[in-house]
């Protein structure tokens, strides 16, 4: 199974063409963080690294060798670029801590090495840009992968 570290693009092949995520960090205890670029497209871009270079897109916790596996998606290697010096940082992800009835009590918020929290149930426009804490499963993964299929 290929392995990829962070500022590779892979490039994997879906029904709807190819589609491309970005390796952002990888943790000693959790699978890699890959940012999902846009896609899919019927052929390959002239510039692939361009695709990365857009700062938004989701992110979220995947064991990428696995779920492509899974899936029977053929993927590659496609580009690599660094990651921006801003970026570097472990993103922090969030966590809804829900009560007996499932609604929101409180918020943590994980940053690869420790845990906070907010009291407050609604989170601020800058908490809601953050990935939520958790490992996206296979069928997730396509999902996210096809989103901006039309």
């Amino acid at each position: 199974m290929e392995e990829y570290a962070p500022g590779d693009i892979v490039e994997i092949a879906t029904d709807k063409g190819l589609a491309y995520v970005q390796v952002t960090h990888v943790h000693p205890s959790y699978p890699p963080v890959v940012k999902f670029l846009k896609g899919p497209s019927a052929t390959r871009p002239d510039n692939v690294t361009s695709l990365a270079e857009i700062r938004e897109g989701k992110m979220a916790m995947v064991p990428l060798g696995g779920v492509l596996k899974k899936l029977g998606l053929s993927h590659s290697k496609a580009g690599e670029i660094e990651i921006p010096r801003a970026q570097r940082q472990f993103p922090t992800f969030r966590m809804p801590i829900r009560g007996k009835q499932g609604e929101i009590i409180y918020w943590w918020f994980w940053d690869g090495q420790g845990l906070t929290y907010s009291p407050e149930s609604e989170l601020t426009d800058e908490q809601q840009k953050m990935p939520t804490r958790e490992v996206m499963s296979s069928g997730r993964f396509l999902e996210q992968l096809l989103a901006d299929a039309g």
